[in-house]
């Protein structure tokens, strides 16, 4: 597996790929998938890895072949870019933005008949802050399709979104206060990698592990961020640039109606947000808002909020069941495309 991306192809692919003349009516539906804060994808390689199961194993979506990737934000791992410095600062919300958008536009269908074409619909999935990231880049696409021309961005899956007043919820809030507080909000991350450096790989490792209690791949991921040169700058310098930057919703009905595709033509939802119950991210009252005014301007997006316990931080170790609700979201967005083909 690559350090920045996961792929998760159809396992329909290697049938295609020996056979370069079948399957040329194949719809072929990209899942990109956005990671939060920090950004770093293999947090969701259980959650990603659960979806394609389940994927590959509803026949109602068996006309349909499903590319899943999964993108690091930049910055979280010490390859992607040079060490940051007082001049050469970490990365913030906009710059995240104009990388997904590049990233999903140049993805091509990368086995069978079709191969090296754009795909015929894609589905953004953002968590988090990656909920933001995929709403903005849909925006972007629909009032500059130049942008990204042969991009068909058709649907999203926001799960436990920060898509409002990030500053106002409850971890926002303190988050917020160490950004505006003179001297300490622009060093924090010094005081934080100092800190860390007094930690063996190890002992640090076994921390993660046995006192937070996180499962092998959640402790590994935290681990090698924890450790990492730029990492934990990368993520507080993030998140408090959300705090400035992700205020009062400003998207338009328009992004709501996103061009239907053909191939989808239905009454399905074309949007779908998963808010927790009780999520420490999320103000409730602007949830509320947010979900009472958008439920009576557009009749196609879908609002969920958790009757359960499911945690803001989902990928850690409740994958499989956010997994089954997000298939269950796909096979309401796809599940008659072709039926009568």
């Amino acid at each position: 597996m690559s350090a920045d991306h996961l792929s998760y192809p159809s396992r329909s692919s290697d049938t295609e790929s020996n056979n370069k003349n079948s399957n040329n009516n194949a719809q072929h539906v990209l899942i990109f998938f956005i990671p939060g804060n920090p950004g770093l994808i293999h947090y969701y390689s259980p959650f990603l890895s659960a979806l394609r199961d389940l994927l590959d194993a509803n026949v109602l979506l068996h006309a349909i072949t499903f590319h899943i990737h999964g993108q690091n934000l930049v910055g979280f791992t010490d390859q992607d870019h040079e060490p940051f410095t007082s001049q050469r600062k970490p990365y913030g919300l906009e710059h995240q933005i104009q990388h997904i958008t590049k990233t999903v536009r140049n993805l091509r269908i990368e086995a069978g008949a079709k191969q090296g074409q754009p795909y015929d619909s894609v589905l953004l999935i953002g968590h988090s802050v990656g909920a933001y990231i995929a709403l903005e880049t849909c925006h972007r696409i629909l009032r500059d399709p130049g942008l990204a021309p042969e991009l068909k961005v058709t649907s999203g899956i926001l799960l436990f979104p920060t898509i409002e007043r990030i500053a106002e919820s409850q971890s926002g809030w303190k988050l917020n206060m160490l950004r505006q507080t003179p001297l300490l909000g622009d060093n924090a991350y010094r005081v934080a990698q100092g800190f860390l450096r007094l930690w063996p790989y190890d002992a640090l490792y076994w921390f993660v592990s046995r006192t937070l209690g996180f499962p092998p791949h959640a402790a590994d991921v935290t681990t090698r961020w924890l450790k990492s040169r730029d990492g934990v700058w990368q993520s507080l310098y993030l998140g408090m640039d959300e705090m400035r930057v992700i205020g009062e919703d400003k998207w338009g009905t328009e992004l709501w109606e996103i061009a239907q595709d053909t191939a989808t033509e239905s009454r399905a939802p074309k949007f779908y947000f998963f808010f927790g119950r009780r999520d420490h991210w999320v103000a409730d009252h602007y949830r509320d808002e947010f979900i009472r005014k958008r439920s009576a301007q557009a009749e196609r997006t879908r609002f969920v909020v958790d009757e359960g316990k499911l945690p803001h931080a989902f990928c850690i170790d409740h994958s499989e069941p956010v997994a089954e609700k997000v298939h269950t979201w796909i096979t309401e967005m796809f599940g008659t495309v072709g039926k009568d083909s």
